[in-house]
């Protein structure tokens, strides 16, 4: 085993500390990355609330860094590549969903970054809030020049994440986009959207975000909050990208969906309960999508590098990852955190 210095989770009350992490030697077809920038998502907010403190809990997985040694058999990096890791590291690579370059479906579930369960020796993995990280080559991506990396790095789980169903969709110069929620999620759908040639909305319950979604691309926002202001956009949208993390009812946002439009809920994962009446009338879908597999992971961060998207970061040093914990449970980041990780050395 290999050491290096990260922070972890003791317990669901606990701050995150700072201490040894221990890492696998390299397989052969292995790197070890050291991480310079990692993203704080929501999902590790959830996992430290939920951590029970019998297993390791180290948070993060969405991170850039440089590429510090290689397996024998490695062949797609090399000492010194600027390299991105997102929220998963292996899959089954047989099923089918693997064979169609969907590995986030993997129907053996796919190996998280953190918390996941290590397909060869059964270990569990602890993620990104470290210094270095040891990763199959598969799992792992080049950077591309342009890309700044600390601004780069929630672009490995919420820029895939909402990339993959816009993507999907088809979304392009001849379509009409809605985002619903302006936050780590919904600022990068926006982006997203408008490099994509859409035409662009976003959907708040507060006028006030009108000038920050114009700043993001955005034509401007309906305030769903105003019933008269959500009657004017009913079938307005042929996609709208529902980014809300609390359990919302998704009727008033189906009846912004055009006729053969999709609603794609990203945000809340629970229960989901819809009026057929909502469906019916114009033939509207109701969708979802998690994370990316490899193929769409790659080719986001290189439209992303071409049109010059990506995340608004607030990056702080990791000592102060407990005071990014606290913000983010209050809602009080625009749009995401990064960790700089070089406090660890």
């Amino acid at each position: 085993m290999r050491t290096t210095t990260g922070w972890h989770v003791e317990g669901a009350a606990s701050p995150l500390r700072r201490g040894r992490v221990e890492r696998r030697d390299l397989r052969p077809d292995d790197i070890a990355v050291r991480i310079d920038y990692c993203g704080v998502c929501h999902t590790d907010l959830h996992a430290r609330r939920g951590h029970a403190g019998t297993t390791p809990l180290v948070p993060g997985h969405e991170f850039t860094g440089v590429v510090t040694e290689v397996g024998p058999d490695v062949t797609a990096f090399a000492v010194g590549d600027p390299v991105a890791v997102g929220n998963i590291v292996d899959s089954c690579g047989e099923c089918a969903m693997c064979r169609a370059g969907q590995e986030n479906f993997c129907r053996a579930f796919p190996t998280l970054t953190y918390g996941g369960t290590d397909r060869h020796d059964g270990s569990t993995t602890l993620g990104g809030y470290s210094r270095e990280y040891v990763v199959r080559e598969a799992f792992a991506y080049p950077l591309p020049p342009g890309l700044d990396p600390a601004a780069a790095a929630p672009l490995l789980c919420a820029g895939v994440t909402v990339w993959e169903p816009l993507r999907a969709l088809g979304v392009g110069p001849d379509t009409r986009v809605a985002v619903a929620g302006l936050g780590g999620l919904g600022h990068l759908a926006v982006k997203l959207a408008v490099a994509l040639g859409a035409t662009t909305s976003v959907i708040s319950r507060s006028p006030d975000k009108e000038a920050d979604a114009r700043r993001l691309g955005a034509r401007g926002v309906v305030v769903s909050s105003d019933p008269a202001r959500l009657e004017a956009a009913r079938d307005s949208f042929d996609v709208v990208i529902d980014t809300i993390a609390a359990p919302h009812d998704r009727g008033p946002y189906l009846r912004l969906v055009a006729m053969d439009g999709t609603l794609c809920s990203l945000g809340d994962l629970g229960p989901v309960t819809v009026e057929t009446m909502d469906l019916l009338v114009g033939r509207k879908k109701l969708s979802s999508a998690g994370s990316g597999g490899r193929p769409a992971t790659a080719e986001m961060l290189r439209f992303c590098a071409q049109a010059g998207v990506a995340a608004d970061v607030e990056v702080l040093p990791s000592a102060r990852v407990n005071e990014a914990f606290d913000r983010l449970a209050r809602g009080d980041v625009r749009y995401r955190f990064v960790l700089d990780l070089s406090d660890l050395d």
